[in-house]
């Protein structure tokens, strides 16, 4: 059977496979449309199984909310060009809105929750590699659940933030989401940091005093090292720093101004913990040509 021009084109827009998959899937399938669909889908199952071992550090975090039930799912791709490709951000978005239907706790659980289309996030994966070439991974999620105010704030799609507020405004709540994007702070509270972590912050402290200090009253060099510790406590705690809304004070103190309540945040960032690889692209391209030494 002829394979014509016209019917590339209609496989190419069903599937969203490349001008040479769609003829040849048409080929394989003497014409016959839906089977050539089939026919695609599995050969972007395979590719994506070849593609799953390279890195994926780029991607976009998608996030959904209603009242105070609200996700922040991460999903990887490559390359920051196909993190802005419309197959990948609707297949993002849909991920977000099937994680806060579904309940789902963790990126494992989500995999297996069916989309509005009636596929499985995994599946619908999988159709995305095909479609963009490189590997897509849905990596992380956070949820909140709260009868509190939550607020979700997504910074240029890489950086996602989760507040959960007891009292106060949307707005401030929302303030305090912009904040932990911007600041990252380890902590919500001084109460929170691990007191492994200030006594190793104490050893630092006493051991970069001077032999004169260190032979001050040991009441006198507590409260030195407790101040400088308390600083540094502060400044990596929510509450300690100083607020970016208003620099003037901090955000205890805004939260105390706002009858507001912090009771703690989520924060993810795309890529973070995953080691990139650093690729020398013109190298490449004149091994490919033959013209490196």
């Amino acid at each position: 059977m002829e394979i014509t021009a016209s019917m590339v084109k209609e496989l190419r827009e069903r599937s969203g496979a490349g001008m040479m998959e769609c003829k040849k899937a048409l080929t394989e399938n003497q014409g016959n449309m839906d089977s050539a669909v089939e026919w695609l889908r599995k050969q972007g199952l395979a590719k994506a199984d070849k593609k799953a071992s390279r890195v994926a550090a780029e991607g976009r975090i998608a996030m959904a909310q209603e009242g105070g039930k609200a996700v922040l799912v991460e999903i990887n791709s490559e390359t920051d060009f196909v993190a802005k490709d419309s197959n990948f951000t609707a297949f993002a978005d849909a991920v977000a809105k099937a994680a806060l239907a579904s309940g789902a706790s963790d990126a494992e659980a989500l995999k297996a929750t069916k989309l509005a289309t009636g596929e499985t996030v995994e599946e619908a994966r999988a159709a995305v590699v095909a479609k963009v070439g490189e590997n897509v991974q849905v990596r992380r999620l956070v949820r909140i659940d709260s009868s509190n105010t939550v607020a979700a704030y997504l910074h240029g799609g890489r950086i996602g933030v989760l507040v959960e507020v007891k009292g106060g405004t949307p707005d401030f709540a929302r303030g305090v989401a912009m904040h932990v994007a911007a600041m990252n702070p380890p902590y919500n509270k001084a109460a929170d940091v691990p007191a492994a972590f200030v006594e190793k912050e104490k050893e630092i402290e006493l051991a970069k005093m001077s032999e004169k200090d260190k032979a001050k009253p040991p009441q006198i060099l507590e409260k030195i090292i407790g101040g400088k510790v308390a600083k540094i406590v502060n400044e990596n705690t929510l509450y300690g720093q100083p607020f970016v809304i208003n620099t003037d004070q901090t955000v205890e103190a805004a939260a105390k101004a706002a009858g507001a309540d912090v009771i703690g945040f989520k924060r993810i960032a795309v890529g973070e913990g995953i080691e990139k690889v650093v690729e020398d692209y013109a190298a490449e391209v004149m091994k490919q040509a033959g013209l490196a030494k």
